[in-house]
This record gives structure tokens, sequence and C-alpha cells, in this order.
């Protein structure tokens, strides 16, 4: 970004779940950026544990002198808002900026508005000259709470993407970013592809020398990457041809099964096999495979003649999150009656463009040899259109 551009940001180190269910072992940032021109913008302010630090940023980074003449706010989730009203208060000439949405919800998250005279709603389209500096106001519904929008800097060449193109942990810029970037999106925005893919359109044909998000990088340089990463999330393409066999288990018969199947599937042909232990492994990361990979495994035994709980909640978040247009295969374990199988089969049929492949697979307890020869069909017809 420019000289101009000052990132005002805070790095939550400390932070072990983003929105109390996600773990972020690196933390996570709240970014937060000043225009520097003959008149200041301040964009979004950051969540309220870091507020310290926060206000120590900005007040070093403006200008002896100088205040902002604009808070602009891009979304109002309070990791991003906390300081709203501190920066009304502090700063009286202060104009804040928002979508129409976004007035709406501000005594939600704000409480009582004593600045209500210096609200400036705006449109999708509307700009605001601050000198150099001409930002053009995108509005992002549902990317991925109503009041969204993005800001484009055409003078910077730079998009303030709001959640957009956001990242879990480390906000440093040499560390990789695909990993992170998309456990974050299938489980913060994953359920809005389409309005993504609107807010994508909106970008087509315009200069973008850097993406400002709200949380991770700056990301600069070749940036067709980041922009065809986030194209085929929103269209829920598949991104790694591959399974993904993830099992829960209560005694570990059944992971021995998925284990028995993994391997059964990488002498299939399987270009890419990974497998999670639902009981143990990392939620967010398993709904990631999920959505990342084109064939999905689920294997669980049968609790109180239901699905075990860890793979009933995974289902679930799949569900939440819009998982769609996959293949997916069943397996079920049960000593005396399972039912887990059927159960499972209705969760995946009222998901959108799921293709259930047969035969699905019922164990019980142990795997023997008849029922590996019933796992190796299973991957064969899994694997037919690989």
């Amino acid at each position: 970004m420019q000289h101009d551009i000052k990132p005002i940001g805070v790095y939550d180190k400390d932070l072990d779940l983003f929105e109390n269910q996600y773990s972020v072992p690196e933390g996570i940032s709240y970014n937060s950026y000043l225009i520097l021109d003959d008149k200041i913008a301040l964009i979004d302010t950051a969540d309220e544990r870091m507020a310290d630090e926060w206000r120590k940023n900005l007040t070093e980074n403006l200008p002896v002198g100088k205040a902002p003449a604009y808070l602009i706010i891009q979304h109002l989730e309070p990791d991003h808002s906390s300081q709203i009203a501190w920066v009304m208060d502090t700063y009286p000439d202060c104009q804040l900026i928002c979508t129409a949405a976004a007035y709406k919800m501000l005594p939600l998250i704000v409480g009582d508005i004593n600045f209500e005279d210096r609200i400036k709603t705006v449109a999708d389209g509307e700009t605001l000259s601050l000198g150099k500096h001409n930002l053009l106001f995108l509005t992002a519904p549902m990317v991925h709470w109503p009041e969204v929008m993005m800001v484009y800097d055409a003078y910077a060449k730079t998009l303030f993407s709001a959640d957009g193109f956001g990242r879990f942990g480390n906000p440093d810029q040499t560390l990789p970013w695909a990993c992170e970037a998309r456990r974050y999106y299938f489980n913060i925005v994953g359920k809005y592809g389409k309005p993504v893919q609107t807010v994508l359109q909106k970008l087509a044909g315009k200069e973008i020398d850097a993406i400002a998000p709200l949380h991770g990088p700056v990301l600069k340089g070749d940036l067709e990457k980041y922009l065809n990463l986030y194209k085929t999330w929103a269209a829920y393409d598949v991104e790694t041809p591959g399974v993904l066999v993830a099992y829960a288990s209560i005694h570990g018969f059944t992971a021995q099964a998925a284990k028995q199947l993994a391997d059964i599937l990488r002498e299939a042909g399987a270009p890419k096999v990974s497998i999670t232990d639902l009981s143990r492994d990392d939620k967010a990361e398993a709904v990631e495979d999920a959505f990342r990979m084109s064939h999905l495994v689920v294997m669980s035994p049968t609790y109180d003649a239901e699905i075990f709980p860890p793979m009933h909640d995974f289902i679930h978040h799949l569900s939440l999150k819009g998982y769609c247009s996959r293949r997916v295969a069943i397996v079920e374990n049960g000593l005396w009656a399972p039912a887990a199988g059927k159960k499972m089969r209705q969760m995946f049929e009222n998901m959108k463009d799921i293709t259930i492949v047969e035969p699905m697979v019922t164990l019980r307890g142990r795997l023997t040899e008849e029922k590996t020869e019933e796992l190796r069909t299973l991957a064969a017809n899994l694997m037919a259109d690989a």
C-alpha cells in the first residue's frame, strides 16, 4: 500500500477461540486503516480486547493537530466496531460513513447514539473524495452480514475488503496464506457463496494492487492466485480432487475401518486421501477439507440409536455452511441395532446436489474380511468418476 495509507490494526496473540468456537493457536489480527489526505479517513476500529493498543496506534499515526474527518464502517461485528463511540466522542467533527443497513443496526451494537446528526449512509456505487484518494463504496450484503460494504481506493489501487480475504493467525505477509484463509472462509463466510460471487463481479476490471482485509495480512503482488481461490470457493467448486475420510469412533473399531478404507482408496488411485478423527481433530479444519476436496466418506458408530455426536456435529456444520455438489459415501457401525447410516443419509439428502454413493456399508463391530470387500466395492464406486 502507499505510504499515506497507514495500517493501525492490532494483533491479538492471546485469543484462543475466534467467535468463541474456532481454535486460533496463532491468534488473530483486527485490522484498521488510516488514509492520510486533505481529509483523513479512518476505516474500521478493533475489538474491545485490544482497545488501548488500537487507540495508541491511531493517535500515534495521526499527523500533529489533525483528526479523522470520516470514520468508515465496513462491518459492524464487535471485533471491528467496539471503538465507534470512542472515536465519535473523541473527534467531535468526525462523520461516520456506513450503509443504510448498518445505520439500522448501529444502536444494537453501539448502544445509545449521541452522534446521529453525524452519520451519513452511502449506497452501492457512491464515492467520497478525500483529496487525491477517491473512495468507491461497494455494498457486499451477506459477506457475511447484511450491512457489509467494501471500499475501493482508485488512487491507491487498494481494495479494503471487510471480512473478505480474511485469514486466521499471524498477519505477517511472508507466511503461507491459503490454509488458514480457507479455514476462515468456509467457517465464517462459506454459506454465502452467491453474495461473494456478486462482489467479485463488481471488482472485475478494477486495477487492484493491494487487498486490505479486516483479518490477516495485506495481500500484494500476484493477486490473481487469491482472487482465483475465492472464485473457486464461492462457486463451491473442487479445489483439490481427492477424498476426505471423516470418522468418529468410540472403541476403535470404526477408526480401524477408516484407516483401512483410506489405504484402499489410495490403492484405487484416489489422487489424494486425507483422514480426520472428528473426536480429536480441529472441526473447522475438517469442514474446510470437506469443501476443498471432491469426495467425502463419513464413518460413524450408532450411539443411543442416533449418530455419534462428533459426527452429527460435523455434518450439521457442513449443512450450516451450505455444503453442496459433492459425492458422499456412508459407513455405519453398530453391534446390535445400527441406525447411524440412515440418519446420516437423511442429513445429506437435505443438502443441495449431494450424490450418495452406494452401497452404504454397515459394520458390526470389528472389521472382517467380508466387510473389507464391501469397502473395496464402495471405494471403486466412489472413485468411478474421479
